[in-house]
């Protein structure tokens, strides 16, 4: 057909020709320029090469060796589960697990709960300040680990903190009354929320700008309130990213560590050294020096929280194509 086209008009026919394939790379083809594409794929492998390395250096080969030593002895023959149920026996191991779990439930459904709540209410009514507030929101994930904690038990202290009033107004006029061991769940989940809740209410709100904004409007036209469009469209629609919250805090929560022990210590032995699961390893390692007991508990943890994480995944779909 362009052969029957006058020689006018076929002169910017084939200009345009010209800058399609120039787009294209030369040759007409979709992916560019053959030398370009392949730089961009070698780059793409040197980025992925470099994380599997420290993947295999650091996740893999530690975990494989965990594994080994949980299931051989001191001279290196296979003795099955016998460390695991050697771990199992003590009579701190279910203390610890209960610890844990209560913590946990606290932890996890406050920072639902918060994470949630403050993300939603960032985006709908206080726009204005978000930048702001989301900055403050992150700004104590700053102070992690021992930081926090330090700056929690100065905060936990009647007689110098700047919340001293309300503390003894409930009937905490000492250090020792405020983080009693029937109370260290709660303190702890209070640390963990304060340090870790901010960076995911960024994430939260980050998420929610995704959801198409036509699709809240029609709601509203509809006569759906703040809290029906929340309830049945903001929140179905962050269901993977607050699976893969719960799926992160959930690791982090079961390896509690640090913040037990600083606070332990700062009890002068009002809790136990072995609060944690973690805690209860250090010490068959470090000071019964039975690395082959500690190994099978760090695995009794990982199990744990590959199954929680496999639960969480087949019931919210985290991975299913939409």
């Amino acid at each position: 057909m362009a052969a029957d086209l006058p020689a006018a008009r076929r002169a910017p026919l084939r200009r345009r020709r010209a800058a399609v394939d120039g787009a294209r790379g030369g040759n007409g083809s979709r992916g560019g320029h053959p030398a370009r594409a392949t730089l961009r794929a070698r780059h793409g492998y040197a980025f992925v090469a470099a994380y599997l390395v420290l993947l295999l250096a650091f996740g893999v080969l530690p975990t494989g060796y965990a594994i080994y030593l949980s299931l051989t002895n001191s001279a290196g023959q296979l003795v099955g589960l016998g460390n695991f149920t050697a771990a199992a026996a003590d009579f701190r191991f279910l203390p610890a697990f209960a610890h844990i779990g209560v913590y946990l439930v606290i932890w996890l459904v406050a920072l639902v709960a918060g994470v949630v709540g403050l993300a939603l209410l960032l985006h709908g009514r206080m726009r204005r300040t978000t930048a702001t507030l989301r900055f403050l929101y992150y700004l104590p994930g700053a102070l992690a680990g021992v930081a926090s904690v330090l700056v929690w038990l100065f905060m936990l202290d009647p007689t110098v903190s700047p919340v001293g009033g309300p503390l003894k107004s409930l009937g905490y006029t000492t250090f020792a009354q405020v983080i009693e061991p029937s109370h260290l769940p709660v303190v702890l989940a209070v640390i963990a929320f304060w340090t870790g809740a901010g960076g995911w209410i960024v994430i939260m709100y980050g998420a929610l700008n995704n959801i198409p904004g036509d699709l809240i409007e029609a709601a509203r036209i509809d006569g759906a309130g703040p809290l029906q469009v929340a309830r049945r469209i903001q929140v179905p629609m962050l269901r993977k990213w607050i699976a893969y919250m719960v799926i992160l805090a959930f690791a982090t929560g079961s390896q509690l560590f640090v913040e037990p022990q600083i606070v332990g210590e700062a009890s002068l032995g009002a809790i136990s050294n072995s609060w944690s699961p973690n805690q209860l390893a250090y010490l068959f390692a470090f000071q019964a020096n039975n690395f082959h007991s500690a190994a099978a508990l760090s695995v009794d943890l990982l199990v744990l929280g590959l199954i929680c994480a496999a639960i969480i995944v087949t019931r919210s779909g985290l991975f299913d194509l939409e």
